[in-house]
């Protein structure tokens, strides 16, 4: 029954029920255990009656047997034949469960068994140790500051707990289009300057963020891809390569576009163009001319405006240093506020000046344009009078010969509407093979474009198809990758060949029992037959017999004596026969006792009764608990 035990256990493994690493024998099975396991099977099995079964037993005992009642009716509803009731789950018997349990575990939905005996990959097996950690953390109560223990530190303790910081990655790639030298060189920095991925955070708790950031937004980055090449890439009839190219090309020129606009002049200063530039220049030499010589305009950068202004701060403060000797702080103050307030009001004349300039510069723009618009109109209108004036003016030339010229320009326009006819001819000598060729090469590109089409959604068939063979090809690499693990987790004294070894020769055995059993049938069979023969050769023998004394008894007095002993011997050796039977009936129905009573000492029934005794008494002190209530309410 290892075997079985085995199966079933790894079969509830499957299913979501904790069963200990220690535990490897259905005997070792709790009453918890047993509960717990087959609510997790029932709700597998029929899920509206396993949803209102609790997985673990109450802690009253009538509650108890009401959960008991409760999972034998649900067992029985589902189809189980066998003997059940509450003390199946609350007085183990060993057979009972095992049984119960294998008709559970058989009626398991076929494709729950299927998926549940496949491994899974390590993410898999990680993702569910992460869920069941949490799970674990979500279960434990919550407890204030002032009432929290010291192993609950490490999970309710708010320093545990961590920001969800990210910061910026920097990770090794392959870069396209490099030469070799700057590939070389691009290696040398990843290998010998770039910092470990652990290392580039600032602080070594936003290295798991800033992971999961990096990694979240490859996968984003990736499907969107995917997205846009099976939606627009495949569209484009190009290749990857290309399409992306073409992509970062037009994003180049609105880029530059963009930058364009952005940094063009505004509509005031554009109808100017060059011109304005110029009128600027000379209105701020006009400007500088004007103005006095200790404010004359210079342009410069902010360094030298600065160093100037520090300079001259500097040159101020020596020059005033000598009378300040003689002063006081107030009248440096003052001074110094006199010439404050006399920089200040330069600025805001300054100021001024600049805004006026700006509105006259902008005022001859405008001016300027108009007077561009008018003089090109102006242009138009003499380009126009020119023409007529040379129409005109060879009108007048061919006045003197009027009638020559008339005749001239009939003889041009029939020379002219002869070759217009001409050519007439020949457009329609050559456009009917030109339609003709246009119609087929219209019809050879309906035709590609319907080739196209087919061989596009062809395409996507064969992408989706890829897809989802890749999507195989990874869970069966994850499985593959979860049997070599569970291969190495395997003892290695156990192989294949003495588990087939094994199961050989218990199949030897088991037909070597069946052969015996036959053989016993057919001896107890041809013993059977021989009795019966010798019981009616035996009765015919007695009655020839008892025929021939019973004439002979009739004239012979020794014969009677002889009938007589003959009945006697005859019946007492039916007697003895009947003995021999029964004897072989007592000693069977011994032998059934003697396996009804090992059967008996296999059940623990010492130990149930006790435990019935105990849950007899706990229902006596909680029916008084209730009685008690009762009579105080």
């Amino acid at each position: 029954m290892e075997e079985v035990d085995n199966i079933l256990i790894h079969a509830l493994r499957q299913v979501g029920t904790e069963v200990g690493e220690e535990i490897d024998s259905v005997k070792q099975f709790s009453s918890e255990l047993i509960v717990e396991a087959v609510v997790r099977c029932v709700r597998v099995i029929e899920p509206s009656l396993g949803s209102v079964l609790p997985t673990s037993l109450p802690p009253g005992m009538s509650a108890r047997f009401r959960v008991g009642m409760s999972l034998a009716q649900a067992c029985q509803d589902i189809g189980y034949k066998g003997e059940i009731g509450y003390q199946t789950f609350l007085y183990s018997h060993e057979p009972e469960i095992r049984s119960l349990l294998m008709f559970l575990v058989e009626k398991l939905p076929r494709e729950h068994a299927e998926a549940s005996d496949q491994p899974t990959g390590k993410s898999v097996v990680l993702q569910r140790a992460i869920a069941a950690a949490i799970k674990a953390q979500l279960a434990v109560t919550w407890l204030p500051s002032n009432c929290r223990l010291p192993l609950h530190g490490e999970t309710q303790s708010p320093t545990s707990l961590q920001c969800f910081h990210v910061q910026p990655l920097s990770l090794p790639q392959y870069i396209q289009g490099l030469g070799k030298k700057q590939l070389k060189d691009v290696k040398d920095y990843q290998r010998d300057i770039l910092p470990p991925v652990t290392a580039q955070p600032s602080h070594h708790a936003s290295v798991v963020a800033s992971i999961l950031e990096q990694h979240t937004a490859e996968l984003s980055a990736a499907q969107e891809w995917d997205n846009e090449w099976n939606s627009q890439g495949l569209l484009s009839r190009l290749t990857p390569q290309e399409y992306r190219c073409r992509k970062q090309t037009r994003l180049h020129k609105r880029i530059v576009e963009q930058l364009r606009s952005a940094v063009q002049p505004s509509a005031e200063s554009a109808f100017g163009g060059p011109s304005s530039t110029s009128d600027l220049s000379e209105l701020l030499q006009a400007f500088r001319c004007t103005a006095p010589s200790d404010h004359i305009l210079t342009k410069g950068t902010h360094f030298t405006h600065t160093q100037k202004f520090t300079f001259t701060q500097e040159a101020a403060a020596v020059t005033s240093s000598t009378p300040s000797v003689h002063q006081s702080e107030s009248d440096i103050q003052l001074r110094q506020q006199e010439e404050l307030t006399s920089v200040q009001q330069q600025f805001q004349q300054l100021c001024s000046d600049v805004d006026q300039l700006a509105a006259d510069m902008k005022h001859m723009c405008v001016t300027h344009t108009q007077v561009l618009d008018e003089l090109k109109q102006r242009e138009l209108g003499n380009s126009e009078k020119e023409e007529r004036m040379q129409v005109k003016k060879k009108t007048i030339n061919l006045l003197p010969d009027a009638d020559n010229n008339l005749l001239k320009l009939q003889a041009l326009v029939e020379s002219s509407a002869k070759r217009v006819v001409n050519l007439a001819s020949q457009w329609e000598k050559h456009r009917a093979p030109l339609i003709d060729e246009h119609r087929r090469l219209k019809e050879i590109c309906s035709n590609q474009e319907l080739e196209s089409s087919r061989k596009l959604s062809e395409i996507k068939s064969l992408h989706d198809k890829i897809r989802v063979s890749t999507e195989e090809a990874k869970k069966k690499e994850d499985v593959y990758k979860q049997l070599v693990t569970e291969l190495e987790n395997l003892p290695q004294d156990a192989s294949r060949s003495a588990y087939t070894q094994r199961i050989l020769e218990i199949v030897s055995n088991i037909k070597k029992q069946k052969e015996e059993i036959t053989k016993i049938l057919s001896d107890t069979k041809e013993l059977q037959k021989e009795i019966n023969s010798l019981t009616g050769k035996l009765d015919r023998t007695f009655a020839v017999t008892d025929e021939l004394v019973f004439k002979d008894a009739k004239k012979d007095e020794s014969v009677r004596k002889s009938y007589k002993y003959l009945a006697a011997l005859h019946e007492n050796c039916n007697q003895l026969i009947q003995t021999i039977e029964d004897t072989g009936t007592i000693l069977r129905e011994i032998r059934d006792l003697e396996e009804q009573i090992e059967t008996e000492n296999g059940n623990k029934t010492v130990a149930n009764l006790e435990r019935i005794l105990d849950d007899y008494r706990a229902i006596r002190q909680e029916n008084s608990a209730l009685a008690a209530k009762v009579r105080e309410g």
